[in-house]
């Protein structure tokens, strides 16, 4: 089978290519240099030029706060560069994934979000994400649309990164504990893309680590496992309210969602959330990084 992969360069999209190299795929990965999802015509050029079996398309504005100002760049990428992966993917009859956000729902439910529950984005990346999976869902007759949230891996920076590093050089870390929601790694999230596209269980899926905590409960899990590693975490935790730290784009207050469609297809779901960041830290920490 083969696979093209957008954003191969970004923390999903280097996991999710090593892995399918790894489980015998034929492997595409395109970054922003080799793939521009902006431009129609080269998408349409590099998706017929290889003719994949799959796309999965990982590229995304995902800087959050940038997005607020940069409205035009933030629908430039999520909005127009989907369609332009859409429509190639759909020229040459591949399957397509594209990975989405808990950013489209609004974040003040008091149950986990299901699948089919009613999008309100209160952000302009979640807007224009939300805007992708429209686009999506018109263009495409064979889609994956895999919602995730709060996701870290080995590539890139991310929030457990940053605590690593934090902890270890500031006497006191502040972070909130009235927004939660369920941390994703990325080698358990391409494991799951892996699976999802040897089959033809076509629609909207909710993907994260199961389980849920708060940034606070993250961050003290984070020492927790970074002591268990042998790892000196100096830094006082303090738990503090969003409204402490006002930041451009809203967060959502629940980012917790309900994987009903990996259930009721008969997929297994991902594993807890604790056991990703044990095995995140102690690979972090073997190699060095």
């Amino acid at each position: 089978m083969k696979v093209l992969v957008t954003g191969a360069n970004g923390q999903l999209g280097k996991d999710t290519v090593a892995l399918l190299l790894q489980k015998g795929y034929e492997v595409q990965g395109c970054g922003r240099m080799e793939l521009n999802v902006t431009n129609q015509e080269g998408c349409q050029r590099v998706i017929t030029a290889f003719n994949p079996d799959v796309v999965i398309h990982c590229a995304a504005y995902t800087a959050v706060d940038a997005a607020e100002t940069d409205i035009d760049g933030a629908y430039q990428v999520n909005a127009d560069g989907t369609r332009n992966i859409t429509l190639a993917s759909e020229k040459v009859g591949a399957k397509l994934i594209y990975v989405s956000t808990d950013y489209v729902f609004n974040g003040q439910s008091e149950l986990p979000y299901r699948e089919y529950d009613t999008t309100d984005p209160q952000s302009v990346y979640g807007k224009s994400k939300r805007a992708g999976e429209m686009l999506v869902q018109s263009l495409s007759s064979r889609y994956f649309i895999v919602r995730t949230s709060w996701v870290y891996g080995i590539n890139g920076n991310n929030f457990v990164k940053t605590i690593l590093r934090l902890g270890q050089e500031k006497p006191l870390l502040q972070v909130v504990h009235d927004q939660k929601g369920s941390p994703t790694y990325t080698m358990d999230l391409a494991g799951f893309l892996s699976e999802l596209i040897q089959t033809e269980k076509y629609g909207t899926y909710h993907a994260s680590n199961s389980g849920e905590c708060t940034w606070y409960e993250f961050t003290q899990a984070i020492f927790e496992e970074a002591r268990n590693k042998g790892i000196t975490m100096t830094a006082k935790l303090e738990a503090c309210t969003t409204a402490q730290f006002p930041r451009p784009a809203p967060r959502p207050a629940n980012s917790v969602m309900d994987h009903g469609a990996i259930r009721t297809n008969g997929f297994r779901d991902m594993r807890h959330w604790r056991e990703g960041l044990k095995d995140f830290i102690h690979h972090m920490n073997k190699s060095g990084g």
